[in-house]
């Protein structure tokens, strides 16, 4: 089995295992999602992923990479209006009931600060085609073809665009979060699969590589099973 296939085969197996993807949305949920995530995004793309980049000793791959996070947090203008993802998440926060001094004060929950610092460890300290698993391999559920049924079909912020947009009665005009990140994720996610592919072999790093997926996709379940309990949680 090529190092693609045994990759994919770990991504699927989280698409089919994370709460998150199983259970259903509350607005709780969706609320400290937003809060939780927009501060993940400024986070893991203006420090954890850079640091990656910084290891990189492939021009083209490192420049992606860049590029990849000024779409993140400064402005994507391929996708977003020239906005930054980060901004767009705030702006769904607003729509869907939270204030925005609210979002602006928001601070990472203790399950969000650990798993960043494990992402410290999995991005910065190895190898750069390990911690190029760790920028994307998150990003390739939302690529259609891993899980079942509708989120097979669909990617994971495909589903999310639906199950948001009924929960809160949004427009499709006001879910752009979720169509914009499904569009820029495929092609990010991209940029980090075609890299594996491309130096795994001649480096020797098969077994590196779907190790690191396998380990940063615990910590991205950790993630947002903290966000669910917190979401979950009356006195929050």
């Amino acid at each position: 089995m090529s190092v693609i296939a045994r990759m994919d085969r770990v991504v699927n197996d989280f698409a089919l295992r994370c709460r998150w993807f199983r259970e259903p949305l509350s607005k709780g949920r969706a609320r400290m999602f937003a809060l939780q995530h927009r501060l993940n995004t400024r986070q893991r793309n203006s420090v954890l992923k850079l640091k990656v980049a910084a290891n990189c000793t492939d021009w083209d791959t490192r420049m992606r990479i860049i590029e990849a996070c000024s779409e993140e947090v400064i402005a994507d203008h391929a996708h977003g209006g020239g906005r930054p993802h980060w901004k767009i998440l705030e702006e769904l926060g607003v729509r869907i009931g939270l204030k925005r001094a609210e979002i602006e004060k928001a601070r990472p929950l203790a399950s969000t600060e650990l798993c960043w610092a494990a992402w410290e460890g999995l991005m910065a300290n190895r190898h750069w085609l390990e911690g190029i698993v760790a920028n994307t391999c998150a990003e390739r559920v939302n690529v259609p073809g891993y899980g079942k049924g509708e989120f097979r079909k669909r990617g994971w912020f495909g589903v999310e665009r639906a199950r948001w947009g009924r929960l809160f009665d949004l427009r499709d005009d006001e879910l752009e979060f979720f169509e914009l990140h499904t569009e820029a994720d495929i092609e990010h996610s991209n940029t980090g699969w075609r890299a594996v592919e491309k130096f795994a072999r001649e480096l020797r790093m098969e077994d590196a590589a779907v190790a690191a997926c396998e380990r940063n996709l615990h910590v991205w379940e950790h993630y947002l099973n903290g966000i669910a309990e917190a979401g979950d949680d009356k006195r929050r």
